[in-house]
């Protein structure tokens, strides 16, 4: 088995919605998105021969996730009032709302989906919300 791994990072505020702890405010991460990516063989063709997958792609498809999250509110949607996102839309903010509750185990589970549904063979990805403290989803 070939296992591949690059990372990128990207830096967002969140709060946890519901929550009965500092995390319920809002405040900030320096998020990183750990990507393992593997294959039972490598390829036999082409410019790629003798790779999985060439690394520029990889992290090209990587950085691509961390760009969209990078310097905004992450939001479950509905735990903000209505009037609250107009008034922080209206003063510039860029807000990001989530299908999910933005907790690193939750990323961990949505960017593993995103870059398997791009076709790309996913075996873990690892979010880090600090230095010392991880979520990982794996198969």
């Amino acid at each position: 088995m070939y296992t591949l791994k690059t990372s990128a990072s990207f830096d967002s505020a969140h709060f946890l919605a519901g929550y009965n702890g500092k995390c319920a405010n809002i405040h900030g991460h320096r998020w990183v998105i750990e990507v393992h990516a593997f294959s039972e063989s490598l390829q036999s063709e082409g410019q790629q021969r003798g790779m999985v997958i060439d690394f520029s792609q990889l992290k090209k498809m990587v950085n691509a996730l961390a760009d969209r999250l990078d310097h905004c509110l992450l939001y479950e949607k509905g735990s903000l009032k209505k009037t609250t996102e107009d008034a922080l839309l209206d003063e510039g903010f860029r807000l990001v709302p989530l299908d999910f509750r933005p907790t690193a185990e939750n990323f961990a589970k949505a960017f593993f989906d995103s870059l398997s549904r791009e076709g790309l063979a996913v075996s873990k990805v690892v979010v880090y919300e600090t230095p010392d403290n991880c979520a990982s989803y794996e198969v």
